[in-house]
Parts: structure tokens; sequence; C-alpha cells
């Protein structure tokens, strides 16, 4: 069963931090560009971070020097480190693996994650 898993969701005060994984079966990750999308209450699905081929990776200006982008192939698994949490960052995080290639964009992916709650509130 191919299927994208996330953990790591949770209530966190600004300017906390918290660690997004996602890990993938079925499928070998390392074939995919890695992304991460966030959807807030109200809010189009936005673009948050995509790991593709060779490693590069990209950023929303929004979370530019406080989110990385990681992954581990030899765990089929991707991650997301996000430090100095803002209220704004609050969202539902969905992880993506979207075929090499392809624009970053939603209609672009192979593979959903089920997402995970992020609540960044004092």
């Amino acid at each position: 069963q191919v299927q994208l898993v996330e953990s790591g969701g949770g209530l966190v005060q600004p300017g906390g931090s918290l660690r997004l994984s996602c890990a993938a079966s079925g499928f070998i990750l390392d074939n995919y560009a890695i992304a991460w999308f966030r959807q807030a209450p109200g809010k189009e699905r936005e673009r948050v971070s995509l790991k593709g081929s060779g490693g590069s990776t990209y950023y929303a200006d929004s979370v530019k020097g406080r989110f990385t982008i990681s992954r581990d192939n030899a765990k089929n698994t991707a991650y997301l480190q996000m430090n100095s949490l803002k209220p704004e960052d609050t969202a539902v995080y969905y992880c993506a693996a979207i075929k090499f290639g392809r624009l970053w964009a939603s209609r672009n992916v192979d593979y959903w994650g089920q997402g995970t709650q992020v609540t960044v509130s004092s």
C-alpha cells in the first residue's frame, strides 16, 4: 500500500520549534521530489518547501531562514524542521511526493500525506 504518514505536529509557543516527519511506504521516496504544503483555516493550500533532484531546496519567502527540509533515504522518510515559529505558521501541514521534473504545484502531486496540525499560540 502506497502511503505517506506525517507525524510531529502539535501545539507550540511562539518562538518554539517542531520537527515534522513524513514516512513513506509502498514506494521509494528517493525517486521523488519531496514537498511540504500547508493550509490554514479559510485559506488556500500554499507551498512551504521542496527538496528536488540533486539535493536542491526551495522555500517560501515566509519560512526562509526558519524552516529546513531534509530526507533520510535509508529510512524512506522526509523531515521539516521548523524553528522560530510564529502564530501565522498555524496550519495543517501536508507532505507530498512529486516526480522529478514536474513543477512544484498541488496538481502535480503523486502522493499526499494525511496532514498534521501545527498550532502556534501562547
